[in-house]
């Protein structure tokens, strides 16, 4: 158990939020580096659980998906067979509100059908009504929203074509993305009246990127364990959506959304984080395809 006093947890989880690694943290405030990531630990497991308890029953006209890569462990084309789950690839699935630019869902796992669904159906709990649904061109979502949302779901796909065709397979390896030479968009079931658009979200996945020293590429902070990398993440989004004040909004996401009443400073996060956090895992799930299971402290394999 954690027994730092009140005020270095604030101080080691505010330079955590603000993009710095745990050693760089731990230089800062004078704490042990087992200790910050202790606390860390801690405190994105009870995010999750601020997150399933604020973000239901939310009424939105648009949402925008999109899912960022990273890797916990390894590169991907170094990982075993046994590691293939909770090493390698893992992808940041975000489901963002289009005119509140909070982030109502989120999941980590593989890109590919398995975890689409879980993430649809989880953002499906969430959401009131049918409101008008963006993506990119990645496949599994036509299936996976059509099974959440229904026949009825207005549902339009954006698609840009870069100058490089290989730029997926690619992308882990590339410090910038390609040029877009081509924008297309697809209405696939509805008829959204809104734009067919992705910008915020993917703008989002840049705040990602800064607000956490895991994501930043070509470095070595990585996470090296998939059960600290789903709690950076929870980390970051609680911080986003209620702390941190948004540029466009002049406001948190959450206030604009309805689902908190001011900016929580962080002390408030650390304090609220901590009042529900749940006992500390004794060992790394071995498969952290999706967040919902380690909420739930299901285990799978």
């Amino acid at each position: 158990m954690n027994v730092l006093p009140r005020e270095k947890q604030i101080e080691v989880i505010a330079a955590l939020c603000e993009g710095v690694g745990i050693r760089t943290a731990a230089r800062l405030t004078g704490v042990n580096r087992g200790t910050v990531g202790s606390l860390a630990l801690r405190v994105g497991l009870g995010c999750m659980e601020l997150h399933d308890r604020l973000m239901v029953g939310i009424r939105t006209e648009r949402l925008e998906l999109d899912e960022a890569w990273s890797f916990v462990g390894k590169k991907q084309k170094n990982v075993l067979r046994h590691e293939i789950n909770a090493r390698g690839d893992q992808y940041i699935f975000i489901g963002m509100a289009g005119t509140q630019k909070a982030i109502i869902s989120w999941g980590v796992g593989k890109r590919n059908m398995e975890s689409t669904m879980d993430f649809l159906h989880d953002l499906r709990d969430r959401v009131i009504g049918q409101p008008e649904i963006s993506t990119d061109g990645f496949h599994p979502y036509r299936v996976a929203i059509r099974d959440a949302f229904g026949d009825g779901a207005a549902h339009g796909v954006i698609t840009k074509t870069y100058s490089v065709t290989h730029l997926v397979k690619e992308a882990q390896g590339r410090y910038s993305p390609a040029a877009v030479v081509a924008v297309s968009r697809e209405v696939v079931t509805g008829d959204p009246d809104q734009y067919i658009s992705t910008s915020y979200v993917e703008r989002q996945n840049l705040s990602l990127r800064m607000g956490s020293r895991r994501f930043t590429r070509l470095t070595n902070g990585f996470s090296k364990k998939l059960d600290n990398h789903v709690a950076a993440v929870a980390l970051y989004v609680a911080h986003y959506n209620l702390c941190r004040t948004h540029e466009a909004l002049r406001t948190t996401p959450a206030k604009a959304l309805g689902v908190a009443d001011r900016a929580w400073s962080i002390g408030q996060l650390v304090d609220a984080a901590l009042a529900v956090a749940p006992a500390m895992p004794t060992a790394t799930p071995p498969d952290r395809r999706r967040k919902f299971s380690v909420i739930q402290g299901g285990k799978e394999g």
